[in-house]
């Protein structure tokens, strides 16, 4: 009876470490320094435990191969921090034995290479409210390859009048998450602080601020950029009258006669440049879906080409002004997931840029190679692949993309810039996708 027991127990303490060592995974990879070519040794890795309030769950040091491994506790969730140089650089963890590579890049203040492809100012006014959609599409292409980075990566200088609704920040190839903008010593003045990464093939880094304003029936733009721009870009809701521009030739740029577009090529810091506007209006309901131009999407998400059409008044900017929505406080979420979407898509698309191109829509074209007046879009201009073919199992690549974006809820909640509103809500929706693709998944080919 004792021998018994003591199989039982030995039986028990089996299972229970063989269940242990099922949900624990050991996760390596190499941490390679992208400027100098060579691993990056003495770099700190650390394993994010996303379900547990962000915690450290595990800590490693990168040797003098620019390995590491680290434990993971469980089959949760986790996402892996590398700091290099006081840049901190994500990824999701991997599964299933997948190698934890992380590119990393050497940091500098000011580099060689960093300019402004476009500074775009959308606009729409009513009801006494002239409401703003600024996008910055940014450049690195720096030789050898280096993040900008500092307490001042990339300062805007905004109205001074102007109220912030909100601000994301795009790193090349990856997904766009909310950030703050930190207020600088001049009054009007604020920074993005997000490394500015080398370019990758086409992609650019892309910043947003959105922000309105009190108006009366006119207002006068004072734009400063502070580093030089090639494009920039007034994109004014019909019914608005443009006019009184001084210091810079903009030149129209038709592309839909509902909307106006007026471009500025070349400009410097220090210049001084101002243009009027008047009038109201709104950007037509359906513009994205009409041929003027399609955006992966307004919430500066993702990479991806295609379209998708405006659900609601107001277009690309969202709800009219004055027009009461109870979506509008989550409608950078909801669009920035339908980014998520077409990211998933575009991640198996084959690149047949030269061949396709004329059969793209123009906001697929860089704004470097605009011939005006007639190929500038409405939508943001995002250097993207061209979709061709589509291969794999593509709800995989969701429901990746839902596990990412679940990481970055959590990870903004703890950082302050998601509302307890906000997460509750948009945690719901991405619960309630990932259901049906689950569902979809378990169905027969050919089911309904």
């Amino acid at each position: 009876m004792k021998s018994a027991r003591l199989a039982a127990g030995s039986a028990a303490l089996l299972l229970l470490a063989t269940g242990i060592s099922a949900r624990a995974v050991s996760i390596t990879g190499t941490v390679t320094d992208k400027t100098t070519g060579r691993p990056s040794s003495g770099d700190t890795v650390v394993l994010v435990d996303v379900q547990a309030g962000m915690n450290e769950a595990a800590t490693a040091t990168t040797n003098s191969t620019g390995q590491y491994s680290l434990d993971t506790p469980g089959m949760g969730p986790y996402l892996i921090r590398v700091t290099h140089q006081g840049g901190s650089y994500f990824i999701a963890a991997p599964q299933g034995g997948a190698p934890g590579n992380v590119n990393v890049y050497d940091v500098a203040a000011k580099v060689d290479g960093v300019s402004i492809d476009a500074d775009m100012l959308l606009l729409e006014a009513a009801g006494g409210v002239l409401r703003v959609h600024e996008r910055f599409l940014v450049r690195n292409t720096s030789l050898p390859p280096r993040a900008q980075f500092s307490d001042n990566t990339f300062e805007v200088a905004l109205p001074l009048d102007a109220e912030i609704d909100g601000a994301s920040a795009t790193r090349p190839g990856g997904l766009g998450t909310n950030t703050h903008l930190l207020p600088l010593a001049g009054k009007g003045h604020y920074t993005f602080n997000v490394p500015i990464q080398p370019d990758q093939d086409e992609k650019e880094t892309l910043f947003e601020v959105q922000y309105h304003l009190p108006y009366n029936g006119k207002y006068t733009f004072r734009p400063q950029v502070q580093m030089p721009a090639d494009n920039l870009v007034v994109y004014a809701a019909k019914g608005i009258d443009f006019g009184s521009a001084q210091g810079a030739s903009f030149q129209p740029a038709l592309q839909d006669p509902r909307v106006q577009t007026f471009v500025a090529k070349n400009v410097r810091p220090g210049q001084a440049i101002s243009f009027s506007i008047s009038g109201e209006g709104q950007m037509p309901p359906d513009a994205q879906s009409s041929g003027m131009g399609q955006p992966a999407s307004m919430g500066g998400g993702g990479d991806s080409g295609g379209t998708a059409p405006a659900a609601g008044p107001g277009g690309g900017l969202g709800a009219p002004i004055g027009a009461p929505d109870p979506l509008t406080k989550y409608k950078w979420w909801i669009l920035a997931f339908l980014t998520l979407l077409l990211v998933a898509a575009s991640g198996f698309l084959l690149r047949r840029r030269q061949g396709a191109l004329a059969g793209l829509p123009a906001a697929h074209q860089s704004l470097s190679n605009i011939h005006l007046p007639d190929s500038l879009p409405i939508a943001l201009p995002r250097a993207t692949h061209s979709p061709v073919a589509m291969h794999g199992n593509s709800s995989d690549a969701i429901l990746q993309l839902l596990k990412d974006e679940m990481f970055a809820i959590e990870r903004e909640k703890l950082s302050g810039t998601l509302s307890m509103d906000q997460y509750a809500t948009v945690k719901v929706g991405l619960e309630a996708l990932l259901r049906r693709v689950l569902e979809r998944q378990q169905k027969p080919e050919g089911g309904n």
